[in-house]
């Protein structure tokens, strides 16, 4: 990927930038992003247009998640986005980094990443069973607990793997630091 530290008209290189000083880069034309996102947004003449990691181009306006898209302008990282060779396709605005992957995951959509050499390995998010369910023989002998007793679990990741079943998974840290997770369509 091509992204850049931002450039400040005063000349002033820095990492992060509040969204004061990413509007006034949007308005000289930059493209502005923050380090978790795949996509980015772009000014377009009296508006602000966001370019979506699923492909999609959303005036700000049309914002699907108000408070997603205040708590994201509040945000102190914020970064100018010149692509590899000067040209905006060259982004893979497909692909995130986990913060955003389990936030989506949470959201109800399955992950997998590119870097995965597992053909078909991809996570969930189960939301667990907070209030509990009749538990059955199986988990009953394991915790030393009657069959049909209340078995409560926490909220947990589950990865599909090669050979067709499922596990409760961590995430490796090569998993947390990637950015090249994706929505499995």
């Amino acid at each position: 990927m091509g992204y850049v530290k931002y450039f400040m008209p005063e000349t002033r290189l820095e990492e992060n930038m509040n969204f004061a000083n990413a509007l006034e880069a949007l308005k000289a034309g930059h493209k502005v992003k923050l380090p978790s996102w795949a996509g980015y947004w772009e000014k377009d003449g009296d508006t602000v247009k966001m370019h979506c990691k699923d492909g999609r181009v959303l005036d700000i306006r049309e914002t699907e998640d108000v408070f997603y898209t205040l708590e994201n302008i509040a945000s102190n990282e914020w970064v100018v986005v010149e692509a590899v060779g000067g040209c905006s396709n060259d982004f893979d605005i497909r692909t995130v980094r986990f913060g955003e992957a389990l936030r989506l995951l949470k959201q109800g959509k399955r992950m997998t990443r590119k870097g995965w050499n597992g053909n078909g390995l991809s996570v969930v998010y189960q939301k667990g069973y907070p209030q509990g369910i009749p538990c059955n023989k199986q988990t009953a002998e394991a915790w030393g607990m009657n069959e049909g007793d209340l078995f409560k679990c926490e909220p947990y990741l589950q990865i599909s793997t090669v050979d067709g079943s499922h596990a409760m998974w961590v995430p490796s840290i090569r998993d947390c630091l990637a950015d090249d997770w994706e929505i499995v369509e």
